[in-house]
């Protein structure tokens, strides 16, 4: 049967202003597993179209603050004012350029608490070179960690699974204490996404991957969420 489009958390996210229904997705995950407290400062890779930096500016406000990383802009006002939105990629961008979107504290390690990622690769229909697509990206949010995410630091990443996903969970339980993959109620039934949620980041350098992953053939330029 065709998918539905137009579904309960569509209809959600329009009625309570909401930029997309993912919203409830990371909503789900906060109440599940108490990602956000309040003056924290958290990073969201694949921000747009500004969904999850809702609920985080929120979350964290007032003292907290947000950065969003896209390929594209976010063009809505957050009404906390507390969010600062990039146009960079994750495979190039520079720790310093996130770093320095946060307020100096003296005597403190400037750093994000919370590093979130919904990215997902422009996606070609054939779920093995999709798979490996979401793979590289959740490394190159893994890599990322070392530079940006304090110590006792929360991940929160989108993967789709399959292969090479027992891997990638490798990765991340050798450098977060505590690590759970979940599958948010606003998932789609027929997505193979699962979100990974590492909490207690002990700061040690992320191990390379266990084997090179495949060339993704033909894949789209840039990703998205």
């Amino acid at each position: 049967m065709p998918r539905e489009l137009h579904d309960h958390y569509f209809k959600m996210a329009k009625k309570e202003g909401y930029l997309a229904r993912a919203a409830y997705k990371l909503i789900e995950i906060n109440e599940r597993r108490r990602v956000f407290r309040r003056g924290q400062n958290v990073l969201d890779f694949g921000s747009a179209p500004g969904s999850w930096l809702q609920v985080a500016s929120k979350k964290v406000a007032p003292s907290g603050n947000v950065v969003g990383v896209d390929l594209s802009e976010v063009h809505h006002t957050f009404c906390d004012g507390n969010v600062t939105c990039l146009v960079d990629d994750v495979f190039t961008m520079k720790p310093d350029v996130a770093l320095a979107e946060l307020p100096s504290s003296a005597g403190q390690t400037r750093g994000f608490d919370v590093v979130l990622s919904d990215m997902a690769p422009k996606t070609t229909g054939d779920s093995a070179i999709d798979h490996h697509g979401s793979i590289h990206l959740c490394d190159a949010v893994l890599d990322h960690c070392y530079k940006l995410l304090i110590p006792g630091g929360t991940l929160v990443m989108k993967v789709f699974e399959g292969e090479a996903s027992p891997d990638l969970m490798r990765r991340v339980r050798a450098c977060f204490d505590h690590t759970k993959g979940f599958k948010p109620k606003a998932s789609r039934s027929d997505s193979r996404e699962m979100y990974i949620i590492a909490s207690g980041y002990t700061n040690e350098p992320i191990a390379p991957q266990a084997q090179a992953l495949p060339p993704i053939p033909k894949m789209p330029s840039g990703w998205g969420s």
